[in-house]
């Protein structure tokens, strides 16, 4: 771990780039970390949603990279799926690896931490479900779709929640939960579901669809705070909030 001047968290410092204003997930992140984990959050300022935002919001995302490596934090969290998987598997893979020996820091993206948790819960089908479909983005699910199966995953069907993205806030945990269980039904082969995203709030019907459905489920709020942790050595499992954290493999 790196020497920091953050004298209150003694078990790191976490850099966050949050890619919207929306609230809700940062508080659920911190929240679930254990205690001595310290948290800067940065952001980006999305507000549509569309491919050549989060484009543009990736050399903003870097300028903010510099500025937390300047302040010895003990690893930089990019979160937002498309920021780095609209580039692909193995080119986000390289770029991180660019930007850490740049920065020389521990880089960790949203799109990293999904693939670690499905691999750690032993999914090898992976139904990938996004917070939101509005209309225009068909593109943006055969990216998601052919990012993970690069990663080694066979990916049954990508598919979006059907809202715009400025409401994703809108929709409830049941309404995620629906939505989710419908489409396993759809696609029974699949052995485990990814939900994309942390507009939406589905951590409090991870349980629910884990234990209906009988297959494990990552969302981005757990798996950030389980890849975190395991990045900073620590091991703190979280009752109620579905395998991933209440296991930690």
């Amino acid at each position: 771990m790196r020497e920091t001047h953050f004298s209150g968290s003694w078990r790191g410092v976490v850099g966050v780039i949050k890619p919207t204003y929306r609230p809700g997930s940062l508080e659920e992140f911190i929240r679930l970390l254990p205690e001595g984990i310290g948290v800067i959050p940065r952001f980006v300022g999305v507000t549509e949603g569309v491919e050549k935002e989060f484009v543009d919001a990736f050399a903003v995302a870097e300028k903010i990279i510099a500025e937390l490596a300047e302040m010895k934090v003990d690893l930089i969290h990019p979160e937002g799926a498309p920021l780095f998987v609209q580039k692909g598997y193995r080119r986000s893979e390289e770029i991180v690896r660019d930007l850490e020996e740049k920065y020389s820091i521990p880089i960790v993206t949203t799109g990293m931490v999904l693939i670690e948790a499905a691999r750690a819960l032993g999914i090898k089908k992976l139904l990938l479900i996004s917070s939101f479909d509005d209309g225009r983005s068909d593109s943006r699910f055969a990216k998601y779709a052919s990012y993970f199966f690069d990663a080694g995953f066979q990916v049954p069907a990508a598919k979006g929640f059907p809202v715009a993205f400025a409401d994703i806030g809108s929709v409830s945990p049941y309404e995620a939960y629906a939505f989710a269980r419908k489409l396993y039904l759809k696609y029974p082969e699949s052995g485990g579901i990814c939900l994309i995203g942390s507009g939406w709030r589905v951590l409090d019907v991870v349980p629910l669809l884990e234990q209906d459905l009988q297959i494990p489920v990552v969302c981005a709020v757990a798996a950030r705070v389980w890849a975190i942790q395991k990045r900073l050595h620590v091991r703190q499992p979280v009752k109620g909030r579905g395998i991933l954290l209440e296991t930690m493999p």
